[in-house]
C-alpha cells in the first residue's frame, strides 16, 4: 500500500465487497471517490465520515487544532448537512503535557460550539508508539432531512461544475506559515501565502452552496489536490467532466509558492478547496451565495455522460484529459524545506 490516501485500484482490490453485512438502512455505503457513508434513521438520514486527527504541532497548537478539526468535519460537511456530532479518539505520546491537551481540546470545543456540533464520545489516553502529528481519529456526523442530503454519487449530466477557491489552497497555507519567513517569495506573496491556512476549511463553502441552489453532488479536494477531487466526483457519479482551467479560481499566494518547489498546483493537497455540480439555472445563485460569504468561486465546467467527452476529466477549451494524480507533492515539498530552512 503507497503512502497517503488508498488509491482506486487499492480499493478495487481491497475493500470493495468486503463491507460487511449488507443491511437495508445503509442509503450510501463505501464508494470509491464517496467520503461519507449515509444511513436512514426513522425519517432522517444521518452522513458520517471518519478521518485521522492530525495535529501538526509545528504550526502552533491554536493553528494546528483549527485545521485538525475542520479537517475531521470536512467529510460530513460534503453531504450538505451541518455537523451535528462528533466522536474523537485521541490517543497521544506518553509525556503530553495536560497544557498540550487543553490547548487542542479548547479549540475543538470552541469550534464545535461555533458550527452547532457536540463533541458527544470519544476515548482520550496515553500510549506507547503513538506520536504527532496523527495522535487520533473522529467520526463525524450530520442529521437532516433526506430532501436536503447531496451525496457524492448524484452528479447529472447537463449540471454545471462550480469550484470554490481553487487549487493548493491548503499546500500554500501550510508551507506559507512554516516556512514563509525563509521561502525567497516577496513580500506580499508570502503574507498572502499565510493567509491562505485560514481558507482550508471547505465547511462554509459546502454548507453555503447547498443552501443556495439544486447541488447534485460535492467533493473536497484533500490529497493530491483539484485534479484527483475531480476525477474522484467523476467517478463515483460515472459521470465525465469538462473543466475550463482559466475559469476556476487561484488565489493570491498559491502560484509563487508553488512555482517555487516546482509542484504543479493542480495535483497538490487543497482541504478547503470544494467542487460542486449544480442545477444549470441556479449556477450563478450558488457563486453569488458564496462570494456574498467571501468565498472565490466561479462556474467552471459542465457534467456529461460517462464517455461522453471520453472517460474521466478534460480541461481546456481543447478537451485535453487531466491525468489523474498518482503522488501529492505537499509533503516532499515540506520534506525539502525542512532540508533547506531547518526545523524541529
Amino acid at each position: 500500500m503507497d503512502d497517503g490516501k488508498a488509491s482506486r485500484e487499492f480499493f478495487d482490490a481491497h475493500l470493495a465487497g468486503r463491507t460487511g453485512a449488507d443491511r437495508g438502512d445503509v442509503r450510501l455505503g463505501p464508494t470509491y471517490g464517496a467520503d461519507f457513508g449515509v444511513v436512514d434513521v426513522a425519517d432522517r438520514v444521518v452522513a458520517l465520515a471518519t478521518d485521522p486527527v492530525f495535529v501538526l504541532r509545528e504550526l502552533g497548537l491554536e493553528r494546528a487544532a483549527w485545521f485538525a478539526f475542520h479537517v475531521a468535519v470536512s467529510d460530513v460537511a460534503m453531504s450538505g448537512l451541518p455537523p451535528a456530532h462528533l466522536a474523537v479518539t485521541l490517543n497521544l505520546p506518553p509525556g503530553t503535557s495536560d497544557e498540550t491537551f487543553d490547548a487542542v481540546w479548547s479549540v475543538f470545543d470552541r469550534e464545535a460550539r461555533e458550527l452547532g456540533a457536540s463533541l458527544t464520545t470519544g476515548h482520550t489516553g496515553t500510549y506507547e508508539g503513538c506520536s504527532f502529528p496523527t495522535v487520533g481519529g473522529a467520526t463525524a456526523l450530520a442529521v437532516g432531512d433526506p430532501d436536503d442530503l447531496v451525496v457524492p454519487t448524484g452528479a447529472r449530466p447537463g449540471d454545471r461544475v462550480v469550484v470554490t477557491k481553487g487549487p493548493a489552497v491548503e499546500t500554500t497555507g501550510l508551507l506559507g506559515v512554516l516556512f514563509g519567513d525563509d521561502l525567497p517569495l516577496d513580500e506580499a506573496a508570502a503574507a498572502a501565502a499565510r493567509e491562505r491556512f485560514w481558507d482550508a476549511s471547505p465547511v462554509r463553502d459546502a454548507l453555503t452552496a447547498a443552501a443556495a441552489g439544486d447541488v447534485s453532488a460535492m467533493h473536497d479536494a484533500t490529497e493530491r489536490g483539484l485534479a484527483n477531487a475531480l476525477h474522484e466526483l467523476a467517478a463515483a457519479s460515472g459521470v465525465s467532466l469538462a473543466v475550463d482551467r482559466g475559469a476556476v479560481p487561484v488565489a493570491d499566494g498559491v502560484r509563487e509558492l508553488c512555482e517555487y518547489f516546482g509542484m504543479d498546483p493542480w495535483t497538490a493537497s487543497s482541504e478547503g478547496t470544494v467542487v460542486a455540480t449544480v442545477a444549470p439555472a441556479d449556477a450563478d445563485a450558488v457563486v453569488d451565495a458564496l462570494a456574498a460569504e467571501g468565498i472565490p468561486a466561479a462556474d467552471a465546467g459542465r457534467v456529461a455522460e460517462r464517455g461522453a467527452l471520453g472517460d474521466g476529466v478534460r480541461v481546456t477549451a481543447d478537451g485535453e484529459p487531466l491525468p489523474e494524480p498518482d503522488a501529492d507533492p505537499l509533503w516532499p515539498a515540506y520534506k525539502t524545506a525542512r532540508e533547506r530552512f531547518g526545523g524541529d
